[in-house]
């Protein structure tokens, strides 16, 4: 296999205080990879703005003008990492790259791993997802939401490793695959392990972040997931019906000991309290249910109304 032409995606959202050092980190790989003579020169980052308020687009306008190698994209607005990612995907296979790698802007996801990204796309891989090897950086309340959260995705059908998130090699070839898949609402991690190319794992170490803070928190990771699951697993559908189900067996069982205790045994049982408890419970799990068949809606909804997955303000090539 020749060496590849390497792009280098980059989501950006209000990132000033790290974006010029991590643009002359990746620079700086790029540069070793050329001189090992495992990428081609023509090599390339890819920054996209997710409308940021502060001065990224700016910082990111002169690292262009110094150096061509630095390609961006500016949203008119902020649409979000995932549409972030995907215009990153879509703006590289544009361009033109045999391969592409995403990483977060505040480096946190070690950038000496794209080395081993590299060596495991030349040994055959079209996929190559990074997996951090464990979760120190992280507070209790983050290990265990990010738990839950892979846990819940894979019962629920939508198939992911654990501990990946979007740090990831896809070759050009799964880049075309991906323009077949016209769905507003693309969710990426189940996207890349659904398809079927050859896939292969590299581990890394996470570091602490350089500067600024975390633009994901907890309602975004639940947004993430519901995302996920909708998009990638019929399941919870499934549970509801089993849930009516059994909802139905359970009130006509009691139906029936009502009954026997009125015409046998001439007793109308009391249990008043336990009566406004079953309501509770059956009306909450009613309302759950409802708002679970909600999100698969809502997932319709948006998907019927084709709006585009974001809106270009300036691009640099």
């Amino acid at each position: 296999m020749n060496k590849p032409v390497l792009a280098i995606i980059i989501p950006c959202f209000n990132e000033e205080l790290c974006i010029k050092t991590t643009t002359e980190r990746l620079l700086n790989v790029i540069e070793e990879l050329v001189t090992k003579d495992k990428v081609k020169p023509e090599s390339y980052l890819y920054l996209i703005d997710d409308g940021s308020t502060d001065s990224t687009w700016n910082i990111i306008e002169g690292l262009h003008n110094n150096d061509n190698r630095v390609k961006a994209l500016k949203f008119i607005r902020n649409f979000g990492n995932q549409k972030a990612l995907i215009a990153g995907l879509e703006g590289v296979r544009e361009i033109g790259c045999d391969c592409c790698i995403s990483i977060d802007a505040d480096l946190q996801q070690d950038e000496n791993a794209i080395e081993n990204f590299v060596d495991e796309y030349m040994n055959g891989a079209d996929i190559v997802s990074g997996i951090r090897k464990n979760r120190k950086t992280d507070s209790f309340f983050k290990k265990t939401t990010a738990l839950l959260f892979y846990k819940t995705m894979n019962i629920l059908g939508a198939k992911i490793p654990p501990n990946h998130s979007d740090y990831r090699l896809v070759s050009k070839k799964a880049l075309d695959i991906m323009k077949l898949y016209p769905e507003k609402y693309l969710f990426l991690r189940g996207f890349f392990h659904e398809v079927g190319l050859k896939t292969a794992y590299v581990y890394f170490d996470v570091k602490p972040r350089m500067a600024g803070e975390s633009k994901f928190n907890f309602m975004s990771l639940m947004v993430l997931a519901l995302n996920g699951i909708t998009s990638y697993s019929v399941v919870p559908l499934r549970f509801v019906t089993v849930l009516g189900f059994l909802m139905a067996l359970f009130g006509f069982l009691v139906g029936l000991e009502t009954v026997f205790e009125k015409i046998f045994l001439h007793n109308s049982p009391n249990g008043w309290a336990t009566t406004i408890i079953l309501l509770c419970v059956f009306g909450g799990i009613q309302l759950f249910c409802l708002g679970l068949i909600g999100e698969y809606v809502g997932q319709l909804f948006r998907e019927v109304k084709s709006r585009p997955r974001y809106i270009k303000d300036i691009e640099l090539k």
